[in-house]
């Protein structure tokens, strides 16, 4: 490990600024690279992140969690060392956090992608000595068509499903993937629908001055005003409760990077699968790594050994970080228990 962040049982530790990033468990200080329940975990003393997203940790960790946010680029001094948030392009105020001493750069990616996505601020490429990346999708089988391409392919979908007086039920998690989807639909084509866990996500991104259509809740009676023509987007965790019998008769469908293999689609039993990631695929990973300059790499949550193997074989020192926390079955993103709730 580096002398700037270390492994611990509560999560990547920076003992020279004595802060962890996106700890495991509740600790004092934690910097956080994004709401998501696998980064951003309840009962920490204390949370730092960056400001586009400090609205919706605020809402994922309760009203009484002190959160500070930090514009992108700015410096803050913790301790002996210089900490920065810089845009990860995961969703709205996702970040990198970037930290220095004594000209010695480290930089913890979180969860990152390189394509464009008109809800959050690009990717931007931050040179560093060691990189912290995560390799949710690291082997070559994951690399992604054009997200305009499976926008579109959703979109005829949806037609198809009109045309024969079905509903378009397509499940998609509630925090980035649901606004990602919204921001580029055609909403022009029909009705469009929302759980109740995404709905107040969506509120915190037209906040943030992010331009979605304009949306009706998922509940029975506009099931029933809309049926075969709607398009209604819901959390995975929805899809096998009563909840999706108003819809009937109704196609299925789930956008994320899973979907990129057939064997997801049949074990969910679904329709039709878009792979449509907000991570980074295989060369976006490979691309990435190359554009920070870091002769050292630590590879996190996902495909870590594939990853780690490969960036030897081509002359990095890499290296696994070990799991001490109970993410032994990631998934493309966690929905959180407040993700859960019905409308």
């Amino acid at each position: 490990m580096t002398k700037l962040i270390e492994e611990s049982a509560l999560g990547l530790y920076c003992r020279p600024g004595d802060f962890y990033v996106d700890p495991w468990k509740p600790v004092p200080r934690a910097v956080i690279t994004h709401a998501h329940g696998d980064h951003a975990r309840w009962g920490s003393h204390s949370y730092l992140t960056a400001l586009p997203g400090k609205a919706i940790l605020q809402k994922r960790m309760g009203p009484n969690a002190q959160i500070e946010g930090l514009p992108y680029g700015a410096k803050q001094r913790i301790g002996d060392v210089d900490v920065s948030f810089h845009p990860a392009g995961h969703l709205l105020g996702s970040a990198q956090v970037r930290i220095e001493q004594g000209g010695e750069v480290t930089v913890v990616s979180g969860d990152y992608k390189v394509q464009a996505d008109p809800t959050c601020a690009p990717f931007e490429p931050i040179r560093c000595h060691t990189f912290f990346t995560e390799s949710t999708f690291a082997l070559p089988i994951y690399r992604w068509k054009n997200e305009r391409e499976v926008i579109s392919e959703i979109e005829s979908w949806w037609r198809a499903n009109q045309a024969s007086g079905r509903t378009s039920l397509l499940f998609a998690y509630a925090l980035g993937k649901a606004q990602r989807i919204l921001s580029e639909i055609d909403s022009s084509l029909g009705p469009i629908l929302v759980h109740g866990a995404v709905s107040p996500i969506n509120a915190l991104y037209r906040e943030a001055g992010v331009s979605l259509p304009a949306t009706q809740p998922a509940d029975l009676e506009n099931a029933k005003a809309t049926l075969g023509k709607a398009l209604v987007i819901a959390p995975p965790s929805a899809r096998g409760n009563a909840w999706v019998r108003k819809f009937h008769p109704s196609s299925t469908a789930f956008a994320s990077g899973w979907m990129q293999l057939r064997g997801p689609r049949r074990r969910r039993a679904l329709d039709r699968g878009f792979a449509l990631s907000d991570h980074a695929d295989w060369n976006g990973l490979l691309q990435t790594i190359k554009n920070t300059g870091a002769e050292e790499v630590a590879v996190m949550h996902g495909q870590t050994h594939a990853l780690t193997r490969y960036l030897q074989e081509i002359g990095l020192k890499a290296w696994e970080v070990t799991p001490h926390h109970d993410e032994a079955a990631k998934t493309e993103e966690v929905e959180q228990p407040n993700d859960e709730e019905a409308p």
